[in-house]
Order: structure tokens, then C-alpha cells, then sequence
């Protein structure tokens, strides 16, 4: 019923940002929150960051906070994460996810963007 697309991954040198957006499409009426997350080689994929569609609240964990910037521009249906002032330890494939029709929990996931960061 809705389809989630990254993009704006690649390669940056530590320090530098990224803007990573998050279209989605079909039925993006009945979504509640967007979030994003993120897996890196070996490990958990774990929560970045999350907005509510309606009212835009704001949700990271604490390892972004004040470096990501998590926003949405409802008329597009897009989100986005600017990504500032990046290490090397955000490197990771960043997920887009959005929960549906109240579902409880994210139940639309997109394929995945990579982003690396050089020492």
C-alpha cells in the first residue's frame, strides 16, 4: 500500500554532511511517523531518528542529536535526514520507514541507502 525510496547516500570525508530523502508513495495519507534507521556491517540496525506526519515532532537518539536534522515536507511526501558534521561511526545502509494506518510500529520499509564516511 505505500512505497518507501531512499536516496542521497554515498561518500563523504569525516566532517562533511549528507541530505538523505525518503519518498513514499500510494497510499501516504494513513501514515502516522516516518523514522529512520540504520545497520552497519555486523550489527543491530538501530533507530536514528523519527517525526511525527502530522504535528512534526522530533524523536533521535542521543549519538545524532545535534547533528541530524530529521524533516518532512508533507505536500511532497518526502522526508529527509541532514546529516552534519559526520564520523566515521555513522557509516552504515540507512533505512526509511514509515508506520501505516496506526499499525503500532513500522510496518513499510524502504531498500536502503549506503553512506560512508572516510577517516
Amino acid at each position: 500500500q505505500v512505497r518507501l525510496v531512499e536516496s542521497g547516500g554515498g561518500l563523504v570525508q569525516a566532517g562533511g554532511s549528507l541530505r538523505l530523502s525518503c519518498a513514499a508513495s500510494g497510499f501516504t495519507f494513513s501514515i502516522t511517523t516516518m523514522g529512520w534507521f540504520r545497520q552497519a556491517p555486523g550489527q543491530e540496525r538501530e533507530f536514528v531518528a523519527a517525526i511525527s506526519w502530522s504535528a512534526g515532532t522530533t524523536n533521535y537518539v542521543d549519538s545524532v542529536k545535534g547533528r541530524f536534522t530529521i524533516s518532512r515536507d508533507n505536500a511532497k511526501n518526502t522526508m529527509y535526514l541532514q546529516m552534519n558534521s559526520l564520523k566515521p561511526e555513522d557509516t552504515a545502509i540507512y533505512y526509511c520507514a514509515a508506520e501505516w494506518r496506526r499499525a503500532g510500529g513500522y510496518n513499510y520499509w524502504g531498500q536502503g541507502t549506503q553512506v560512508t564516511v572516510s577517516s
